[in-house]
């Protein structure tokens, strides 16, 4: 059985997928919106997703429990 990373470093491993696959997606799609599928544009689409990734990343860091606690004022909590 593959051992499994503590429940406490769910407060970063959370937002660093989701920074990650987010990043990718929406990089991506800015940049062959932007160029187009031209010769290079994979270079250009790894180099905005790094320049994302890295302010991203830091940004959930700091935002993700202030998000959480407004989400916690509409949303109820689950039962049980």
């Amino acid at each position: 059985m593959q051992k499994k990373l503590p429940a406490r470093y769910n407060l970063v491993a959370m937002p660093l997928a989701l920074s990650f696959l987010m990043t990718f997606i929406v990089s991506g799609i800015s940049t062959f919106n932007g160029v187009g599928f031209t010769p290079g544009v994979v270079e250009k689409w790894m180099q905005a997703w790094g320049l994302s990734w890295i302010v991203a990343f830091p940004t959930m860091l700091f935002v993700f429990p202030l998000v959480r606690r407004l989400v916690g004022l509409i949303v109820e909590p689950p039962k049980g």
